[in-house]
This record gives structure tokens, sequence and C-alpha cells, in this order.
């Protein structure tokens, strides 16, 4: 008779993640070291022992939708444990949802998982059933992944309060990023999306210090991080660059093809006196003039950027005055918010609030204009061979994304009637087609 012992059923912890990239992230973490201890993570309320719910709390609707998706967890399943930035703001929780469990704010992954071994103990893990991969728990899709570089931000600009939860910039060594790096791209990634607060800030913290990678010194600054992540032989892609002196140095590399040709450089303004109030650097003139030099050195370069409209104090004047930037920058992809009033920021005591017909105006205004620009911008590219990463096939065909396009918040390309690629491959195609944000074209060989 045998005497083996029926291994338990693993524990099942329910997980909602909610917000930003970076938001993604700290769940990955989270969710790999679940999976490391024996825990089922699922998809499921009903089945689940315990659920929890990363919040976003940057602006007002997040703050709601991330309330909203606390009573639903609570109305589906009772156990309850809140994390991410809304976490920070723990009274404003609990003045809605009493019976939640537990409460941590952003990257506190310890505190989560210690708060799930209070509620649903540990499991007996067993190494050889329970293997995570070495990547760890991915969110985004196996080809494409975001590479988080550092925490926090040393800026103090009026309308945001990161800094307030996340706390200043706190850079992660640049050994543990490109070891990180060179796990997912050995797991299949064939794109990382480098994101923090501030990208070009990475290393200011710590002083550019030296760091170790393959048994090779590396400085810890945003450049040194480019050159190592290009010999990976992936596309890499920079997000949230604030536009320092020294963002001048990463062009050349995308001229030459090492990291690709694309900067997200949050601009937020055109008005100097806006800028002021937003304590964000000012000098139009020389970013329009930075702008061009970059363009010269890298005719490929697409820039995105976000603005914000209807800032306390904002007259038509300085509206006006970013018109007239979008028109001259002629930026690839552009996002626009209307300014809306955030908890704990200082911009909320600025005298001149903006109604909020004229922000919506505004808004309609600045949408109007940029969708021309950009549409312009894209019918450029009819006619011309570009590179495309697939992200789906189905029986309709297939659609990807340009080197100018990052998942989710640009355009894609449609290869109609394309079945014979999968999801990962990078495809030569012959552009079409174009409107205002995707492209049409097919493969050539």
């Amino acid at each position: 008779m045998s005497h083996t012992k029926t291994p338990a059923a693993a524990p099942k912890v329910g997980f909602v993640s909610l917000g930003c990239p970076k938001n993604l992230v700290d769940s990955e973490r989270i969710l790999t070291e679940l999976r490391n201890e024996g825990y089922q993570v699922v998809p499921t309320y009903d089945d689940a022992e315990v659920v929890i719910v990363n919040t976003c709390g940057f602006i007002d609707s997040a703050v709601q939708e991330s309330l909203e998706a606390i009573g639903e967890a609570l109305n589906e399943n009772g156990k309850v444990i809140v994390t991410g930035c809304l976490g920070a703001k723990e009274n404003q929780i609990r003045e809605v949802h009493p019976k939640v469990l537990e409460i941590s704010g952003p990257h506190s992954y310890e505190q989560v998982i210690s708060h799930v071994h209070h509620y649903v103990p540990k499991p007996a893990h067993d190494p050889f059933t329970s293997l995570v991969p070495a990547q760890g728990v991915k969110l985004t899709p196996k080809h494409y992944a975001y590479l988080k570089i550092s925490e926090g931000c040393n800026h103090r600009c009026t309308f945001c309060i990161i800094p307030s939860m996340r706390g200043d910039l706190d850079s992660r060594p640049i050994g543990s990023v490109l070891d990180e790096a060179k796990r997912l791209v050995e797991a299949g990634v064939k794109e990382l999306l480098v994101i923090s607060q501030d990208t070009s800030a990475y290393g200011a913290d710590v002083k550019q210090r030296t760091g170790f990678w393959n048994g090779q010194p590396v400085k810890t600054s945003m450049v040194s991080l480019c050159e190592q992540l290009a010999s990976l032989g992936v596309w890499v892609r920079l997000h949230y660059v604030y536009p320092y002196p020294h963002v001048d140095d990463v062009i050349p590399l995308m001229a030459e093809g090492k990291i690709l040709p694309y900067l997200d450089i949050p601009l937020q303004h055109a008005s100097p006196k806006i800028l002021k109030l937003m304590k964000r650097p000012g000098a139009v003139e020389r970013t329009l003039e930075r702008i061009k030099q970059w363009r010269a050195i890298c005719p490929e370069l697409t820039l995105r950027s976000t603005f914000i409209v209807g800032f306390p104090g904002e007259t038509e004047d300085d509206f006006q005055m970013l018109l007239d930037f979008l028109s001259e920058a002629r930026l690839d992809r552009v996002g626009c918010f209307q300014y809306s009033p955030v908890e704990g920021a200082t911009a909320n005591a600025l005298p001149d609030q903006v109604p909020d017909a004229v922000k919506e105006d505004r808004f309609h205004r600045f949408m109007a204009l940029q969708q021309r620009i950009s549409a312009e911008r894209l019918q450029e590219k009819i006619g011309r061979t570009v590179r495309v990463l697939i992200d789906e096939v189905d029986d309709e065909g297939a659609i990807g994304r340009s080197m100018a396009d990052a998942p989710e918040i640009d355009g894609s390309v449609y290869l109609n009637g394309e079945t014979s690629v999968k999801v990962g491959d990078v495809v030569q195609v012959l552009i079409e087609h174009a409107d205002e944000y995707d492209l049409w074209g097919s493969r050539v060989s």
C-alpha cells in the first residue's frame, strides 16, 4: 500500500491591477513572489481566499475607478488587501470601504506579501511543482516587457503628487536592471520599454556611481544604460524622459540604430508663465531648437509628448502659445489632459482657476490641431518600408507596431489578410494607407 501524500491544493489569491505601466511592474513583482512561495494566482474573485487590489490614485477618475474596483472585490469576495498609489491615502479608502483588511502604499511588496501570509498561511512549498520562470511572472504579452529603472522623483511639479506617494528618486543598481533585461530577452521578449517617473534622471541620486555587469564597470546613467541594453539585440524604447541637456547624448545612439528612434518627453505646456507656475523647465525657444537638432542627427526620430490645458492662470494668450508651439514642433504623438485638481497638489491653491467649459473648448481645439499634424506626419510614411513588430494575428490578418508606436498609447500598423506571421515576429512592411493614428500596409520579403 502506497503512503505517498497527496499534495494539498495551493491556496488561491485573486489579483486586480489598475493604473500605469509603473504599477503593472509592481504587480508583476508581487505576483512573482507569491508564485515563488507556492500560491496560485487566479483571475476570479469567487474561489480566491483573498483578493489584492493594486490601485492608482493619480487623478480623480483613477481614484474613482480604484474605489469601485475595491467595492466590487468586497462584494464578490469579502476579503480584500489594498496596495498601490491610492493606498497612500488610507483614510480616504477606509471612509468608503471600512471592511478592507489591510492597506499599503506603492511599491511596498514585502508588506503586501506579509499581509497575504497573515490571512492565507504560506503553503508547504514544493519547488518541483511550482517552478516560476527566471524572468518572473509577466502581465504583458510574451514579446514585450516594461523595465522599471527607478522609483520616485525629485521634481516638485505643482500639479503632481507622485513624490508624496512614491518618494524621491531612488535608482535601481545598474547591474540588477541589466540582469533583469537579459532574463527577459532570454525568455523571448523582443521589446523593452524603459520606464520610471523620470528616466533621464536615472543615477542622479547616486552621482552616476559605477556599477558592474558581466564583469565590466558600467556607469549608473541613462546613456550607459542605453548602450548596454543595445547589446541585447532587441527594441529598446524610452518613456518619461525629462528634457535635461544630457538627453542630447542618446540621440546619436538612436541614429546608429542601437535603441529605437523614439522619445517620450512630457513637455506639459509652452507658455513660459504657465511652465513657471507648474515648476517645469521653461525655455520654449530652446526646446524647439533642440527638436530641430535631434531631427537633424536622427531624421527617423518619433517624438511623443503630453500637455495640460486649462491649468490655473492659463489665459487665451498662453493657450495660443501652446498651439503655436504644436504647429512649429510638429510632434508625432501627443496626449492632452484637461487640468483637474488632484487632492494634495499645490496647484489647487493657485488663483485664476479656469472654468470647465473653457478647459473643454481648449482641449477640443488642441486635439483638432494635433490630429491634423499627426495625420500629415503619417501621410509622409506612405510608400516607405518600415519594420513592424507583430502584436496579434487572427483570421483577418495581423496587427503590429512600427518603431514609432508604443503599445496601448500610440497607433497600430494593420496588415489585412497577412496570416503567415507569428506574434513577436519583426517584419518589413510597405505602408500604403494612413489616417490620424494608424497605418495600413503589406509585408515585403
